[in-house]
């Protein structure tokens, strides 16, 4: 789910941006099923997927005690002149020259003008813990804007540009050039390569650069581009006190990296919270020298580079390098999935409980306005199934309430939306908004908050799917309005879905406290647990409350569906499925 955004104490001292293993959808390879995607979009002209890498020098410090917190948001200017959001980087602290690792995939046309603008923001430190995505920009402090053409990159023989760094857009005039600092940009055609490579590192006998305890290491591994330029792709969590470290499992894509002969550099530092990382020593390898490291069953020694700049003076190490895992497999795209045929389907439960007021009256959640205006939970519908109705070829949706009582009935935590006794879907997003509008008239409103049953059933549509062997993934959003009471009774029906092709987004309405409700999401990366004992194979959840995004620069659909590609991914690959086109 959400990534961790910074690097240091504040953000847990873990892998940032592009880590080992964290497979994101916007990282995703290019390959043919995008250029069948452009052309089906009308795109016919020359197209590439470019990738962007961003790194900045003397920025402003605006902290007292320490340096900025620096992230870059990047921008693309569109036809109407509004700029849309492409991508943000990690955040690195304590830096008044950061290299960011996370990248920013677009698609290159040699036929249009494309406007990139980037802005760079000090990140406050009582946002270190918030995901990327989740900030807002205008909560941080401005450090500093530049723009220029995608086509002044791509054409440079090096693909670097570097810009001065400006006051905002609107009052460049009156700004000092120079005086925000420097932006370099480093443009690369993507590569169509699948071939992803995993690695365990470990390394033993470094250097102890600490005074009172051990060293805390990390790996970060660059890649050599045009010129001798490093440009870093993977960093590592940090080990702790751990002069013999091993890490987790580090994950390249061929299409990061350039090809298995390609140089790269594998740096060793020692972490500080200051962001003045010790170098404890580097080697130089390519995916093929670390293979053989492997095969051989031996380290190799680090180095530390000459004062002088001349590799014969290079101080060897007693340092050594050790690679305890290298294989290699074919990791398909999420598009590669979706040419395949495989569709995602959308479903919806609603909350009919009494906490959210009489619907006949204006502060009800559930008010119909009559001038049009949408509600919360029509708000939501309308983002969320929007967006995803276009992945369902039959377009009928399962639509559900829970938390009501139907007339001449009980109280009921799953019930058909459109009220038949005998099938749960509608046709289209706007069939869910009239059966909901309809249900407001024919249910009472009730409780308490159950889940439970809702996910059971949607579980159970997914369950049989798997069963006759459709390629289908289903999406189960949510609409609530206050903290479940079965907390321990949806765990459970969670942990037993995380097995089947299910993601579950849930949208809390209203000004209840939430906070429950995060136990639920993974974004911390604890993993649900039954009454059993028994953990979720994966996270297959995600939560927002809608207040923390309306108005923002993100929707809650790309909020909550951020991360749906990844959750769909680390189900398909960890059970070894493959797209139905690349079957033979």
């Amino acid at each position: 789910m959400g990534n961790g955004c910074c690097f240091g104490d504040a953000g847990g001292r873990t892998a940032v941006g592009g880590g080992g293993g964290q497979y994101k959808h916007h990282n995703d390879g290019p390959n043919d099923a995008v250029s069948f995607f452009l052309k089906s979009h009308g795109y016919h002209g020359l197209f590439s997927q470019i990738e962007l890498s961003l790194s900045a020098s003397s920025l402003r410090d605006r902290d007292v005690l320490s340096k900025s917190d620096p992230m870059a948001v990047i921008y693309i200017r569109g036809r109407n002149g509004r700029l849309e959001e492409l991508g943000r980087t990690e955040v690195v602290l304590n830096s008044l020259d950061p290299t960011w690792i996370t990248k920013v995939n677009v698609t290159y046309h040699f036929e249009i003008v494309q406007t990139l603008v980037f802005r760079v923001f000090d990140v406050d430190t009582q946002f270190h813990n918030v995901d990327v995505q989740m900030l807002k920009l205008d909560e941080q402090q401005f450090l500093g804007e530049a723009s220029c053409a995608l086509s002044e990159i791509v054409t440079r023989s090096n693909g670097l540009l570097t810009l001065d760094l400006a006051h905002r857009e609107e009052n460049l005039k009156a700004a000092h050039s120079g005086s925000y600092g420097k932006l370099t940009v480093h443009a690369e055609e993507s590569m169509n390569s699948k071939i992803t490579t995993e690695m365990l590192l470990r390394c033993s006998d470094l250097e102890n650069k600490d005074l009172f305890s051990k060293s805390d290491p990390f790996v970060v591994i660059s890649k050599i581009a045009e010129g001798g330029i490093p440009i870093p792709i993977c960093k590592t969590e940090v080990a702790k006190d751990n002069l013999d470290p091993a890490w987790n499992p580090v994950v390249l894509n061929i299409q990061q990296v350039g090809s298995k002969d390609s140089p790269l550099t594998i740096e060793c530092f020692n972490f500080n919270s200051n962001g003045k990382h010790d170098l404890i020593g580097k080697i130089d390898k390519s995916l093929v020298d670390l293979e053989n490291i492997h095969m051989s069953q031996s380290g190799a020694n680090l180095y530390l580079p000459a004062p002088t700049g001349h590799d014969y003076n290079n101080k060897v190490l007693k340092s050594q390098l050790f690679v305890d895992k290298f294989s290699e497999s074919v990791q398909y795209t999420f598009l590669d999935y979706l040419a395949g045929g495989c569709e995602l389907n959308f479903m919806v439960a609603i909350d009919f409980t009494a906490s959210n007021g009489n619907p006949r009256l204006p502060d009800s959640l559930h008010y119909i306005d009559p001038s049009g205006r949408p509600n919360a939970y029509q708000k939501a519908i309308l983002e969320i199934g929007g967006l995803l109705q276009f992945y369902d070829s039959d377009k009928r949706f399962p639509a559900w309430g829970f938390g009501a009582r139907p007339i001449d009935g009980p109280v009921s935590h799953c019930f058909n939306l459109n009220g038949s006794k005998n099938y749960c879907e509608v046709e289209g997003i706007q069939g869910i908004m009239t059966a909901y509008t309809s249900a407001l008239y024919n249910v009472s409103l009730a409780g308490p908050t159950l889940f439970g049953r809702v996910v059971t059933v949607a579980a159970d549509i997914a369950s049989k799917a798997l069963a006759e062997g459709q390629q289908k993934y289903y999406v189960l959003l949510i609409i609530t309005d206050g903290v479940i009471t079965d907390l321990q009774e949806t765990k459970d029906a969670i942990v037993k879905a995380s097995d089947l092709p299910l993601s579950i987004l849930i949208v809390g309405v209203g000004g209840a406290d939430f906070k429950e409700m995060e136990f639920l999401d993974g974004d911390k990366g604890e993993r649900l647990e039954s009454t059993t004992g028994r953990v979720s194979s994966r996270d297959i959840v995600q939560f927002v409350p809608f207040r923390d995004i309306q108005g923002e620069e993100v929707s809650v659909a790309q909020t909550l569906l951020a991360e749906l590609p990844t959750q769909f991914l680390t189900y398909m690959r960890t059970r070894d499925i493959k797209p139905k086109s690349m079957i033979l």
